[in-house]
């Protein structure tokens, strides 16, 4: 200690420096003490374009928007799935899910509940809090038997997982997730906590139950081994000079645990919550990919379902679900839907179908496409064809392809075999027979739309018989689940018009109603207005596609009036031959609207340069809205349900 003294005594400059760090870490110390409550929380506030924000104030009234910005940024207390009702049934799923969540030792650390392996006939152990959620959805929790009586088909209700009790939803499960959960982050004495900041997006992910991945990880304090505990928090865009966002943080940054560091009162309540670091702090920055800290106390508990009862499961929000119960798809129709990736709600429709008819699915994505063939045949889905399209040029022009009268009218005569017998894959214009070997046909020339004589293709084109066995084959074994149709996608040129008996526009909007949100400032009232153009266009297509008494179907993820009523305004306005319909099925006593109203009125700012027109009182009760800030606690969602009665010529 002598030697040490003396040696700082005869170093003044390194006295100082170790001295002022000593200071900071003292006045952070004490700082933290008198409000570790408050920085180790998680509080966080979403940050709007002023604008925007004027602009929700006046359709929802300030108050209300207040709730709604408060609710986006936290996720939802519950994880709802729906499921393959034809490989398995919610009864099957419930007692599987336990199984599961027992094994994983998942279900004691969500608000306390335990799940028991017991007897068929035992009920199952619990420990509930007298608010709880599936208690409030459905009382009827305990173990329960089947609709014919017969103990052998008992249903297991555990406090965490439960049917959904709304009408018409008998495939929808609700798993009970808990939160927020306040935690200590204990450091050693006289140390600071070792941290670790990630990206907003990273943070958005680890709410709703992921890991920490090593592209999310932003800055790491010093000295952090495999192994270490870390309390992680979230670095939200910031204001700059050049009235843009930033996040200020270089990547690899070191944290000190100084009051220097980067963000660090902008952190304040921004903690998601602690884990154990599963790499280095220099393999954290060294290698591109992997696990860098498995969490292991969370805000929010929510199990994770990945590779969970694939096929048999989807997770899927509850107003996607419904969208899809809300087109009331009917068996042997030919239903669109565009902009369909990642294919939830195309498996939705195709599950509701009973896989009899065909679901086309497009999406300007080849990597979503695929995205969409992988779900379909991992769902043993067969009536699913999708293409690589872009929704803007979705109706073909009669120009392009010749013939094609002639066409569809072979479509027209190979329906009611494909529906039957599945030995076609018809599409639009494209015919492809799963009996190529022997069936003598051109399949090339027919894809092409060439015109066919005496039941002979045009020989113009040649296929090789290898061609032919090897597509047999394809179509034999089907494509499976990670190389389907060998990594290639088709290519569409459009759709002749009235080709749809219904169609689902579930646009790309602003997104503003997913949760958990951290930040929103990116959106202006420009973009806005620019995302509610694209989607006009997109729905002047879908009209086109959909045929006299048809159903169209508009949805987006968005608490935007511009992206939801206004739209319907505009097409109620554009389109005379299109009218709201009602989204309760009075014919199957089935009550799928359990949303709210649309917004009424219309709004004017900036002294009257921007005006929108929104609904009138009859017109918002047949839409549905869903509001995170609601007893529902649901993303926000907007559905509208279109008749499309008789065309103009």
């Amino acid at each position: 200690m002598k030697r040490a003294g003396d040696f700082l005594l005869r170093n003044p400059r390194r006295r100082s420096s170790t001295t002022t760090a000593s200071t900071l870490r003292v006045a952070m110390d004490s700082s933290c003490s008198s409000s570790s409550t408050e920085r180790y929380s998680y509080n966080p506030a979403l940050r709007w374009n002023p604008q925007v924000e004027e602009y929700f104030i006046k359709a929802y009234g300030a108050e209300h928007f207040a709730r709604i910005s408060k609710a986006l940024a936290h996720p939802s207390c519950y994880s709802c799935i729906r499921v393959n009702t034809l490989r398995s049934s919610s009864d099957a799923v419930i007692k599987k899910l336990a199984t599961i969540l027992d094994d994983k030792k998942l279900a004691g650390d969500i608000d306390g509940m335990t799940i028991s392996k017991q007897s068929a006939a035992a009920e199952v152990d619990q420990v509930m809090k007298p608010d709880s959620f599936c208690e409030t959805l459905n009382p009827d929790h305990r173990l329960a038997t089947g609709t014919d009586g017969d103990t052998s088909v008992e249903r297991v209700r555990s406090p965490c997982i439960c049917k959904c009790p709304y009408p018409g939803l008998d495939n929808v499960v609700f798993v009970k997730g808990s939160g927020p959960h306040t935690f200590q982050y204990d450091g050693q004495t006289g140390q600071p906590v070792k941290e670790v900041i990630v990206s907003r997006k990273c943070a958005e992910a680890v709410l709703r139950g992921a890991q920490v991945y090593v592209p999310g990880v932003l800055a790491c304090s010093s000295h952090v081994e495999k192994g270490d505990m870390v309390a992680v928090s979230v670095a939200v865009e910031q204001p700059l000079n050049d009235n843009g966002w930033g996040v200020g943080i270089t990547r690899g940054t070191v944290l000190q645990g100084l009051l220097s560091d980067p963000q660090y009162h902008g952190r304040n309540g921004m903690y998601i919550g602690q884990g154990k670091t599963l790499m280095s702090r220099a393999g954290i920055f060294r290698v591109p990919e992997g696990i860098a800290v498995e969490m292991t106390n969370r805000v929010y508990k929510l199990p994770s379902f990945h590779d969970v009862l694939e096929g048999e499961i989807f997770l899927q929000n509850l107003p996607s679900i419904i969208t899809a119960h809300v087109l009331d798809p009917q068996q042997g129709e030919r239903i669109l839907d565009m902009c369909a990736a990642p294919g939830g709600k195309t498996t939705a429709i195709a599950i509701l179908l009973k896989d009899r008819g065909e679901v086309v699915a497009i999406d300007r994505s080849h990597n979503k496409v695929m995205e969409i063939m992988k779900l379909a045949a991992e769902m043993d889905l067969t009536c699913i064809n999708a293409y690589k399209l872009d929704a803007l040029k979705s109706v073909r022009r009669t120009n392009e392809g010749e013939n094609t009268d002639v066409t569809d009218h072979i479509i027209r005569e190979l329906d009611m075999t494909v529906k039957d017998s599945k030995s076609f894959r018809v599409t639009n214009g494209d015919v492809v027979s799963s009996n190529t070997e022997t069936s003598g046909i051109d399949v090339t020339s027919m894809q092409t739309g060439k015109r066919i004589n005496n039941g002979k293709a045009d020989l113009r084109r040649y296929v090789s018989k290898a061609d032919l066995r090897k597509n047999a084959r394809r179509m034999r074994n089907g494509p499976g689940r990670n190389h389907c149709m060998g990594a290639r996608v088709e290519n569409s040129k459009g759709f002749l018009p009235n080709s749809f008996d219904r169609v689902l526009l579930d646009a790309p909007c602003s997104a503003l109603g997913l949760r958990p949100r951290l930040f929103a400032g990116q959106e202006t009232v420009e973009s806005l207005r620019n995302h509610a153009k694209y989607q006009r266009r997109m729905f002047d297509q879908a009209v086109q596609l959909v045929r006299p008494g048809g159903v169209i179907v508009y949805s987006t993820c968005t608490i935007n009036p511009g992206e939801n009523e206004a739209l319907v305004r505009y097409a109620l306005d554009t389109y005379k031959f299109l009218s709201l319909a009602s989204q309760v099925n009075l014919l199957k006593q089935l009550t799928p609207k359990i949303g709210g109203p649309g917004i009424t009125g219309r709004c004017e700012l900036f002294g009257g340069e921007y005006v929108e027109e929104w609904l009138t009182q009859s017109e918002a009760e047949l839409v549905q809205r869903f509001d995170p800030s609601s007893s529902l606690d649901t993303i926000g969602f907007f559905i509208s349900k279109f008749h499309v009665g008789q065309k103009d010529l």
